[in-house]
């Protein structure tokens, strides 16, 4: 309907300066905060967007639209603004993540994928952040991209892994398109393929020396066995290659009980060095069970579940008109309440710890800082803000640091309060955002 829209729009000369916001109306019941993601590709797709001969050739096949609408898109340019929170900021419900300002035609027709990339990236690193915290400083990789829901979600994944703090990802592509480290070990169809499980890590080490052996095709001792028997052979030839093997991976079963016995065994044969990745259907929870039993586990991989933020796989995301030809908009549909005119977000602190939003008139300048930032003027990014990834790493790693604990809880927490300065609410009826979580 982004078409049909803007049909409509240039019959009636509707082409005035228009503002939209995106927000998030509610949590979800399993989240304390949200992590901002997918604000750089989002960038990428407003100044590349262009419409080719042979999509307007289709759009003509359909018979729905005009000759006019479809020179507007031969044309198409994105010539507006964008303010935006930065990418990796914690965020909440009820506050502007981004207002875009264009001639109205423009900024209703990216609509569609606005809503996809940020939607997207944030519900993914918003998971994703949660797994670090339960991770308790151990490395984490991301195995997710067989099981995440189309190729190109995998590569989004990966992305807003790694913004949120992942150490690497499994997939190569991912890593060639925004510089992620790569990392990897084997599946058991390598095991299985040779004669024997010690055959298979003897063929593994020759390739990669100081790689990750999965040792629970058959049974986990066994496989910590052979990798001592490994270990035994490769000292005995003194010509041979020496034994560099950095870890085992263990992949089913109950994690913690193999754990305790692999690194018994592995100790009392003088591999202490050695260590031991978990993997095999884990989210956070998964995670903080293992940690808080003390299991001897020092890295995890991954995968399905975080790359489908498989208890929370959508947001109730918004792109809502706020201005048009000068003059504030608003919509009172019941439960959906917006508010009128371009916002600001500030965000409190004390003692370096965020307490509070206040969502205020954008001409406003309250307490605490502001959170909208320039991005794009004139269809081109502009301002400050730094768009890499390896920026928005960084910021996620500081913004997390300064929730207040009960936010980084994995539990539900009393909803982190987000306001309405008072020249905001003047004059209009609607109730204040709703920065707590949508009810289970």
């Amino acid at each position: 309907y982004q078409l049909t829209m803007v049909e409509a729009y240039l019959r009636d000369d509707l082409t005035d300066e228009a503002s939209f916001e995106l927000t998030i109306r509610r949590l979800p019941a399993q989240r304390n905060f949200l992590l901002l993601a997918g604000l750089a590709e989002a960038v990428d797709y407003l100044e590349s967007l262009r419409f080719e001969r042979s999509e307007l050739d289709h759009l003509a096949s359909l018979g729905l639209f005009s000759n006019a609408l479809l020179s507007y898109l031969a044309d198409f340019r994105f010539s507006g603004s964008l303010d935006a929170v930065p990418e990796g900021t914690p965020v909440f419900a009820g506050a502007p993540l981004l207002t875009l300002t264009a001639p109205l035609p423009q900024a209703q027709l990216v609509e569609t994928v606005l809503l996809n990339l940020i939607s997207s990236g944030t519900m993914l690193a918003s998971k994703a952040a949660r797994v670090m915290a339960a991770a308790r400083g151990r490395s984490l990789v991301d195995f997710g991209a067989r099981r995440t829901h189309g190729i190109d979600a995998g590569f989004m994944a990966a992305r807003s892994l790694y913004l949120a703090g992942f150490d690497a990802t499994s997939n190569v592509e991912a890593g060639r398109r925004y510089g992620i480290p790569v990392s990897g070990t084997m599946a058991h169809s390598f095991i299985q393929a040779h004669p024997s499980e010690l055959d298979a890590f003897r063929a593994y080490a020759r390739a990669y020396p100081q790689g990750t052996l999965l040792v629970d095709t058959y049974e986990t001792a066994g496989g910590i066995a052979n990798l001592i028997a490994l270990r035994d052979e490769l000292e005995r030839d003194e010509l041979g290659q020496e034994f560099q093997i950095r870890s085992v991976r263990i992949d089913s079963g109950d994690l913690a009980a193999e754990a305790f016995a692999s690194r018994a065994q592995l100790d009392a044969a003088g591999l202490e060095s050695v260590q031991i990745v978990a993997s095999g259907g884990l989210d956070e929870y998964g995670i903080d069970a293992l940690l808080g039993a003390a299991a001897p586990i020092d890295g995890f991989g991954v995968g399905t579940n975080v790359g489908t933020s498989a208890d929370a796989p959508n947001l109730e995301s918004v792109y809502k008109l706020v201005e048009f030809a000068g003059s504030g908009r608003s919509k009172r549909s019941s439960g959906k309440e917006t508010l009128p005119h371009r916002k600001q977000v500030f965000r409190r602190f004390r003692e370096g710890h965020a307490i509070g939003d206040t969502v205020a008139l954008r001409e406003e300048t309250l307490e605490g800082t502001a959170l909208l930032e320039p991005v794009m003027q004139g269809g081109r990014a502009a301002g400050s803000m730094d768009l890499s990834l390896d920026a928005a790493r960084t910021r996620a790693a500081a913004g997390l640091a300064a929730l207040p604990d009960n936010l980084r809880s994995l539990d539900p927490s009393d909803p982190y309060p987000v306001t309405l300065s008072e020249a905001l609410q003047e004059g209009t009826a609607a109730p204040p955002p709703q920065g707590g979580r949508a009810s289970d």
